[in-house]
């Protein structure tokens, strides 16, 4: 049945639910800074953690299943933030149940199920968000304007790697318990989204390869690292790295090249060069990451008031996955793929 959006729920109180209580504090402490919406339920699989949640934030509705959110008519926005593998299923819910959701990433982990969750979000006439955080990053929307003002010139090669030392979240923790699991997915989908949307173009060819060299030893059956090469559709070209591994702080690796400048990022000032010598050195003192992850919620909330599109729109959030669904194709079949959208 198809939803259709009465003008007076924009006015009201908006009510939420939230599945999964890791990172869905940061959700859930966002939305308790928003006097138009009202926390009526949290759910998550461990108990003690629902419990002590729940009393910290002074959340009545407490559950261990997470239809009791999906299939409340009292809910009118869920934040999926369980475990990568009930994403589908509970987004699947959601939206037969005419919900709005915010859904952590990777939104679903195979194409078939991305397909199904878009037939359904279609359907119910609802909208769809998702973390991907890097764009709220005062440096990198800097740098879109600058970008957007034509201070780069032509874009050619831009190189995004995700760089985070946290190597026992797939050696000991959920993730590497699951059935599939891809750091990718995980990790350098941000950067794989940061780039498109700094390009504003898809990409259309991928090629992809990895290694196991950390994790062979342990129960984790799939590479930690990949790298991939990239082609746009206006002909520049790109990489990613994503890595769980490196012996460094946690870092988003940018690198952007020109015909007018080229960017490197750096956990102090941006370097933006405009030719060969330290003279043609620019400072970007722009704060990154300077963002939290709940920092997307209050503009979704906006969006569902005022009947828009929110700032990461479906479109974004399936094609960046589509990306990501050529990356491990590419990975397995040791060729290049070509990017195919289902949106």
């Amino acid at each position: 049945m198809v939803k259709v959006i009465n003008k007076n729920i924009l006015k009201k109180k908006l009510n939420v639910g939230i599945i999964g209580l890791g990172v869905g504090e940061a959700h859930l402490k966002s939305y308790k800074k928003i006097s138009t919406v009202e926390v009526l339920s949290v759910c998550d699989i461990n108990p003690k953690r629902l419990n002590f949640i729940a009393d910290k934030y002074d959340v009545r509705g407490r559950y261990l299943d997470s239809k009791k959110i999906t299939e409340d008519p009292n809910i009118d926005i869920v934040s999926i933030c369980s475990y990568d593998n009930f994403h589908a299923e509970q987004l699947l819910s959601a939206f037969r149940n005419s919900k709005h959701v915010m859904v952590e990433k990777p939104v679903v982990l195979f194409k078939e199920e991305a397909e199904k969750v878009i037939r359904a979000w279609k359907d119910s006439n609802c909208k769809i968000t998702s973390n991907l955080i890097l764009r709220q990053s005062p440096r990198f929307k800097n740098l879109k304007e600058m970008i957007m003002l034509g201070e780069f010139g032509d874009i050619y090669h831009i190189e995004g790697d995700y760089l985070h030392n946290i190597l026992g979240k797939i050696t000991d923790g959920w993730r590497g318990k699951m059935p599939f699991y891809c750091t990718v997915y995980g990790g350098g989908i941000h950067l794989i989204d940061l780039m498109r949307w700094l390009m504003n173009d898809e990409v259309k060819e991928v090629c992809s390869m990895g290694n196991d060299l950390l994790t062979k030893n342990s129960t984790y059956n799939y590479p930690e690292v990949m790298t991939s090469l990239l082609k746009f559709d206006g002909g520049a070209t790109g990489k990613n790295t994503t890595t769980f591994g490196p012996k460094r702080t946690k870092f988003h690796s940018l690198n952007i090249y020109g015909t007018k400048k080229s960017y490197v990022n750096s956990r102090g000032k941006g370097e933006l060069y405009s030719g060969a010598d330290n003279k043609d050195l620019e400072l970007d003192s722009s704060i990154y990451p300077g963002y939290e992850k709940g920092d997307l919620i209050p503009e979704f909330i906006d969006a569902i008031k005022n009947n828009q599109d929110p700032e990461i729109t479906g479109k974004d959030i399936f094609n960046v996955m589509d990306i990501c669904f050529a990356i491990w194709e590419s990975y397995q079949k040791k060729i290049t793929i070509d990017v195919s959208y289902i949106l």
